[in-house]
């Protein structure tokens, strides 16, 4: 298979059962955002970092490509002819409390928050933050999107859950690496 199609060119793509939209459509936008968040996460993988943060952040990998898929696809395409799913793999509950049970397990081990903290830490942490900011842009087109057409609920949820995980996952990495949390104070 070819990596270059010459298909976008004239400024169209197509989506995942051959529906051709303009590249600057919301739901291009929005996998786009999710496929930013997915390649963050590797950036944040190639630091030296707990091997348990590691193989969730694989499996995370994995969900955020199904996550686009599924963006990809329109409601009208998720089903075949006969009535099976295009897609094998789709987000679940079950998908979510696991981000959920990994949040208490990392948050298990850190100081209790009482205050907001300044994003930083050393370079790990801190594209940690950046791949929270990410989420939660990914988030709100998702919620744009869902202005326009039906999306499945569990994708907003995950999503938002991830951006959780990866708050609690920067300051575990920051915590592993001996940098105090700076508290943000008002006023101060």
């Amino acid at each position: 298979m070819k990596i270059y199609t010459k298909t976008g060119d004239k400024g169209t793509t197509s989506l995942y059962g051959g529906t051709k939209v303009s590249k600057d459509n919301i739901r291009i936008e929005t996998y786009g955002t999710v496929d930013e968040l997915n390649s963050y996460i590797g950036l944040i993988r190639s630091y030296e970092i707990d091997a348990k943060l590691v193989e969730e952040l694989i499996i995370i990998q994995k969900d955020l490509f199904n996550i686009g898929a599924e963006l990809a696809t329109p409601k009208d395409k998720i089903m075949l002819a006969n009535g099976t799913p295009r897609l094998k793999v789709m987000i679940k509950e079950e998908d979510i409390t696991q981000l959920e049970n990994w949040i208490d397990v990392i948050d298990a081990e850190l100081e209790i928050m009482t205050h907001f903290i300044l994003p930083g830490g050393n370079q790990a942490s801190s594209h940690a933050h950046v791949a929270r900011c990410i989420c939660r842009r990914a988030e709100r087109l998702i919620f744009t999107l869902a202005q326009q057409e039906e999306i499945r609920p569990e994708l907003a949820k995950y999503i938002n859950r991830l951006s959780d995980y990866l708050f609690t996952a920067a300051r575990k990495i920051a915590k592993d690496n001996n940098h105090d949390e700076i508290k943000w104070i008002p006023g101060e």
